[in-house]
């Protein structure tokens, strides 16, 4: 147990306890200086907790160690070569610059905020189960509400980060991301943003939803201002991560890997960090601009003081309908990756997926007012809104073509990783196919604020993102632990939540076309909605339940798994070229590309990789 609370990350939330007192103390100070209110009901005052947050989450950085060698630099100290983790276990809590350590530290965190948020959920989702309010006052409900779902998205963006860390140096033969300590401070600034998100339900919780929308984010509790300062904290570790992806794919390719030689999910990979890099500023400046609007009195969105709120919007989707490509983006990236694999056939028009990747993502950022029909924006922005948001489907379909194309007269292996990724396919042609009522501007007036939209959205996360994530934890579980998950349990993960996704969100957009208006506590029971609520929660439980088996699963597979030190699927790939786990710098030998990444099922087709030897220093 001493251990255990000496660590780095134990250390570093001291830090952050001992950094946000300070920060709210010092502001405290000086507004009694200036004749001001020092403190209020809930110690500080409004402007301390801001300050605190910010300085909470700087102390963290410094308590963990993630701006050691930085700091070293600064005072002209050598730096030395080699990080050298500590040993075992304990690695996973400290400051490592391995990228496959980064990636699992992501990984790990993105499943304990999907839990939490999950948890959430589960809250608010059994107060729902029956009309009238039982346990859940409005306030609560609200907080937990909104908390699900920005949680919810941090753990995705969290989760991609984690896939693209420990994949992308691999696929593309290098030893590391390109600026290591760049990539262990983007993930550690993840830990203090979601803190913040946390303690705001300390602080009076949040009652907007996770959207935030100015003026009621204005007249909220002060824990809306932890809700934004956690969001912008964790925009950090996107932008800079994103950063880092690009500079690695251009700069530390393999010998012989041109641009459409290049593993299919890179190519995802580079779609996502675009949007990532590009885009993500802009939610942060809407969330500071309503933390400067309550905190120092800016009228940013009051429209009696010449404010517009509708600016708010417009900043914030602008944002965050890309930011479901980031999502979804590597999601159909894993799909594409693993499907030759399992089908042994190459992959159909790899030309046409990586070029549908970049479209997706460029088409992206001309959609987001689809979100704003209902805003009262000017009518005649809807339409060309609305033939942009449909025209997605285009790249998108390419993809579902050349999966099917793909998967036409293959020998398909139906293993675990496989079966998520037909789950994943599934479950996302729910989303797609119920996405263009919500971008005609016509049936979106009516489906809008609707538990239609909540089903929309679930299938498109689960099936873009949660079904390709597990698809590729189970994949990829080996080649980081040198140990295969029980198929048997991995096959009851699979199909106790592939039913309850589908039966939970096709029941949503049921209930959504008869009327249920979504974020609401209660409902009038008089609408005979009651049973299909109830039956909503149960899926919900029994999603949560086979992720449960799904930890079950890699607790005693780490704990007495048989070994699974080979190329276990039979990959080209170049990971599993090599024994499992992977080295410390990946490859000892330099890789150069001769072949094709999907010739499966040619005979006489040279490998993807071939390794060549280096010649000693004379």
């Amino acid at each position: 147990m001493k251990t255990f609370f000496n660590l780095p990350i134990m250390r570093g939330l001291r830090w952050q306890i001992f950094g946000t007192a300070a920060g709210g103390l010092l502001v405290a100070a000086i507004r009694a200086l200036m004749g001001l209110e020092a403190f209020g009901p809930l110690l500080f005052t409004e402007p301390s907790w801001v300050v605190g947050a910010l300085t909470g989450a700087i102390a963290f950085m410094f308590g963990v160690g993630a701006l050691d060698d930085w700091l070293k630099m600064a005072a002209g100290e050598a730096v030395a070569e080699e990080h050298h983790d500590p040993p075992g276990w304990q690695k996973y809590f400290s400051v490592s610059y391995d990228h496959k350590v980064i990636g699992i530290q992501y990984t790990a965190a993105s499943i304990i905020l999907i839990g939490t948020g999950g948890l959430l959920a589960l809250i608010f989702r059994t107060e729902l189960s029956r009309a009238g309010l039982d346990f859940l006052s409005l306030q609560w409900y609200n907080t937990l509400m909104s908390l699900h779902g920005m949680i919810m998205i941090v753990s995705i963006l969290v989760g991609i980060a984690g896939v693209m860390n420990y994949l992308v140096p691999m696929l593309l033969g290098a030893r590391d991301m390109a600026f290591p300590r760049l990539n262990a401070f983007g993930f550690w600034v993840v830990v203090p943003a979601s803190m913040l998100l946390l303690g705001s339900m300390a602080l009076g919780g949040v009652d907007t939803g996770w959207t935030g929308y100015p003026p009621l984010s204005v007249r909220s509790p002060i824990g809306i201002q932890m809700f934004f300062v956690g969001v912008w904290v964790a925009g950090w570790s996107s932008i800079l991560g994103s950063l880092n992806l690009l500079v690695t794919v251009l700069r530390l390719r393999a010998r012989g890997m041109t641009s459409f030689k290049m593993p299919i999910f890179v190519w995802a990979a580079i779609a996502a960090s675009i949007i990532s890099l590009t885009a993500t500023q802009l939610i942060s400046l809407a969330f500071q601009m309503v933390v400067f609007e309550r905190a120092l009195g800016m009228p940013f969105f009051n429209p009696d003081l010449g404010g517009n709120p509708i600016l708010f919007q417009h900043l914030f989707w602008f944002y965050s309908h890309p930011v479901v490509y980031v999502f979804v983006l590597p999601g159909l990236g894993i799909i594409s990756e693993l499907l030759p694999v399992f089908v042994r056939k190459p992959l159909f028009g790899y030309r046409w997926i990586a070029m549908s990747s970049l479209g997706i993502a460029l088409v992206g950022f001309v959609v987001w007012a689809h979100h704003m029909f209902t805003s009262g924006m000017n009518e005649y922005l809807r339409v060309p809104f609305m033939y942009s948001t449909l025209l997605v489907a285009v790249p998108t379909g390419v993809k579902f073509f050349s999966w099917v194309a793909t998967m036409w007269q293959g020998r398909i292996k139906v293993e675990t990783p496989m079966l998520f990724v037909l789950g994943g396919i599934f479950v996302f042609l729910l989303g797609g196919l119920t996405g263009p009522p919500n971008a005609t501007v016509s049936t979106d007036l009516h489906l809008h604020d609707t538990y239609f939209i909540v089903g929309h959205f679930h299938d498109t996360m689960f099936g873009g993102y949660v079904f390709p994530f597990f698809a590729a934890l189970y994949y990829w579980f080996p080649k980081a632990t040198g140990k295969r998950l029980n198929e048997r349990l991995g096959k009851w993960h699979f199909w106790l939540m592939t039913p309850s996704v589908v039966g939970f969100t096709l029941l949503m957009m049921r209930i959504g076309l008869l009327g249920m208006r979504r974020r609401i506590a209660d409902y009038d029971p008089a609408l005979g909605f009651d049973f299909t609520h109830l039956l909503i929660t149960i899926f919900g439980y029994l999603v949560f339940i086979s992720v449960l088996i799904f930890l079950y699963n890699v607790y005693i597979t780490i704990k007495r798994g048989e070994p699974a030190t080979g190329n276990v699927w039979g990959s080209r790939s170049p990971e599993w070229q090599v024994p499992s786990p992977m080295p410390p710098h990946n490859y000892s030998a330099e890789m150069v590309v001769v072949g094709e990444p999907y010739d499966y099922g040619r005979p006489d087709a040279p490998p993807y990789v071939i390794f060549e030897k280096q010649e000693s220093a004379q």
